[in-house]
């Protein structure tokens, strides 16, 4: 093996020394940086920029000066230095001495918008925030970017006939100066015509009530936007495609697009009567004649429909229920109204329950709807027993700052063992709810918030057997600094006012501990006991909890907590049970897992484990 390496090295030598002489080698590692003196900032990271993309290797040493200077001069061209002088020193290292020289400054500013946008806002916007005036050094990427700007803006929002009658840059180096001069007309601003739908199975009313935008609105894209996602959100619907018909000319022109297909919005206008077509020619003469003035887009919606029935199935492990299984039967349609319909079957050791949900949309289904919830759940768990069964009716509104308003009557019965104390309970009760989720992103937020209010009151006066009032509040919010430092806050109060505590079942008392409450604690082992020693519940309940995750790489956190909380029979208890550790997270394709470790401080001994999967929210 060792004769097999020298014999390879000896022909490499002698294939390098049959090269030509005049060729020397340059690593190409010396093209991608370089040191550059006489110049800073923004000009300095654009020479650099403009030399990353040489490959020395494609150049003799003559050449590769040559080349980098000539980037380098380009590159500052940009800034407003037309006559730099530049040295090049190529070995040992890559060296650039500049001096930069005089700089442009402009002479002559003239930026003018006619047409429609003349007066629309965003276009005045970027006029006003324009940073070069005359007088100052000559800098490109600015002037860029209006341009940019502009031809973005009227794409957005309905110049669909704008050009640039005008747009030079004159730059004189020998007189240091530079004329400015960009006109855009932007034609006139088009309107929102007739919207068509194709391929719904809802009823067509149900979608035209979901519109962003009405007939004959100033156009803009971000209407369509938002009504392709308010589409989308209804669940209704495979796919969702909606498309401005830019120019109605093009329906009478003979020629079909390359390969014979048929224009796009043939299928979007199967319905309407077919029109004689023109050659293309013809038609261009006869618009040069007589100009069509209607500014009004017609926009083609095409929908297709959602599959009809919908399963899931879904495992997980807590360490507050053991393993868990969860199936999901969806049906996101059920009539041309938009009727929908869910259950859901979820079973763990501790908790079994099946609920559905079916849900009546009303003028805008996205917002405002009637639900009937039903369902029925089997708790056993430490020293609660309970059957229950309850059929809820609602009317949801959502309202424009996404918080979401619930009036709900429910009736409920509940067969529990709590504490060794067993009762059979009808009860009928109303409530309101007000709540609201912010999140984004949806995965694993960097930022978001939650809120939740909920009050509700039961009296024996209509044939409940239980008279209370309960009211249940919770916040939590999430905040990001710079992309790596998340802190968590969370705080939930609870508390129910009766006259005969015992007739208040299980699901209606409060417990405190668990993952998703005051680690370091079993689940819901927190709550006043009886003289036995049994938890019974509280009826007042307050936990609190500060988090700060810290990313160590990727999708891996490493997290530190407190939490602090109790269930109680008396406001103001004389201490509260707080538990503090650390943790792992990692963010999986199938979600968040956690895993942490908590110390309770009442107890110098115990640590427990916790682990779950989920978002926090």
């Amino acid at each position: 093996m060792g004769r097999q390496w020298r014999w390879l090295s000896a022909t490499r030598m002698a294939c390098l020394i049959a090269l030509p002489l005049s060729f020397a080698y340059v690593p190409s590692v010396l093209a991608l940086t370089a040191t550059i003196n006489g110049i800073g900032g923004d000009v300095e990271d654009n020479i650099s920029a403009y030399l990353e993309s040489i490959d020395a290797e494609q150049y003799t040493q003559t050449r590769l000066e040559g080349e980098i200077r000539s980037r380098t001069r380009v590159a500052m061209r940009v800034y407003g230095y037309y006559e730099p002088t530049v040295e090049v020193e190529i070995e040992p290292a890559i060296v650039l001495n500049i001096d930069p020289g005089p700089r442009v400054e402009i002479q002559d500013l003239s930026i003018n918008v006619t047409g429609d946008a003349k007066d629309d806002p965003p276009f005045k916007d970027a006029l006003d925030s324009f940073p070069l005036k005359v007088g100052d050094p000559l800098v490109q990427p600015p002037w860029d970017q209006l341009r940019s700007q502009f031809s973005g803006l009227a794409i957005e929002r309905g110049y669909f006939d704008w050009a640039f009658t005008k747009r030079r840059m004159e730059v004189r180096p020998y007189l240091r100066s530079a004329r400015l001069y960009m006109d855009f007309d932007s034609g006139p601003r088009f309107r929102f015509g007739e919207t068509n739908i194709t391929g719904s199975h809802i009823v067509l009313d149900r979608l035209h009530n979901m519109q962003t935008y009405e007939n004959n609105d100033p156009y803009l894209a971000e209407s369509l936007a938002t009504y392709t996602q308010r589409l989308v959100e209804t669940g209704w619907f495979r796919s969702v495609s909606i498309r401005p018909r830019l120019t109605t000319a093009q329906e009478l022109v003979v020629a079909p697009p390359e390969g014979g297909a048929s224009p796009w919005w043939e299928s979007a206008t199967a319905s309407q009567p077919k029109r004689p077509r023109i050659s293309s020619a013809a038609l261009a003469s006869v618009l040069t004649i007589n100009k069509n003035d209607d500014i009004r887009l017609p926009i083609d919606v095409n929908v297709d429909p959602a599959n009809r029935h919908q399963f899931e199935v879904g495992i997980g492990y807590a360490t507050d229920v053991g393993p868990r299984l969860r199936f999901s039967w969806h049906q996101p349609w059920i009539n041309s109204l938009g009727h929908s319909l869910n259950h859901d079957l979820y079973l763990s050791t501790p908790e079994q329950r099946f609920t559905g949900v079916y849900n009546v949309p009303l003028e805008d289904p996205l917002r405002d709807s009637y639900r009937l919830q039903y369902g029925v759940r089997n708790i056993d768990d430490s020293d609660t027993r309970s059957m229950q069964g309850s059929v809820e009716l609602a009317r949801r509104w959502q309202f424009d700052n996404d918080w979401v308003q619930s009036v709900y009557f429910r009736t409920t019965y509940e067969d529990f063992t709590q504490g060794g104390e067993a009762d059979k309970v009808w009860l009928f009760y109303p409530g309101i709810q007000w709540s609201r989720t912010r999140t984004r992103p949806q995965r694993f937020p960097l930022w978001g918030d939650r809120q939740q209010l909920s009050i509700e009151y039961s009296d024996t006066v209509w044939g409940s057997d239980a008279q209370f009032l309960r009211l249940t509040g919770d916040t939590e919010f999430i905040r990001t600094i710079n992309n790596d430092n998340r802190f968590l806050a969370r705080l939930s109060i609870g508390a129910i006012e009766t006259d005969d505590f015992s007739k208040i079942p299980p699901s209606l008392r409060f417990f405190a501990g668990g993952d998703r409450s005051v680690r370091g604690y079993s689940y819901e082992t927190l709550s006043p006991r009886n003289a036995e020693g049994r938890l019974q519940g509280g009826r007042q309940m307050i936990t609190s909890s500060l988090e700060y995750q810290r990313r160590v790489r990727g999708d891996w956190w490493a997290a530190t907590f407190v939490d602090t909380g109790d269930a109680f029979d008396n406001w103001g208890p004389h201490d509260l049970k707080t538990g503090a550790g650390v943790g792992v997270r990692w963010v999986s394709p199938v979600g968040p897992i956690r895993f942490d470790v908590a110390h309770p401080f009442d107890n110098d001994d115990a640590y427990r484990a916790h682990f779950s999967i989920g978002p926090e929210f």
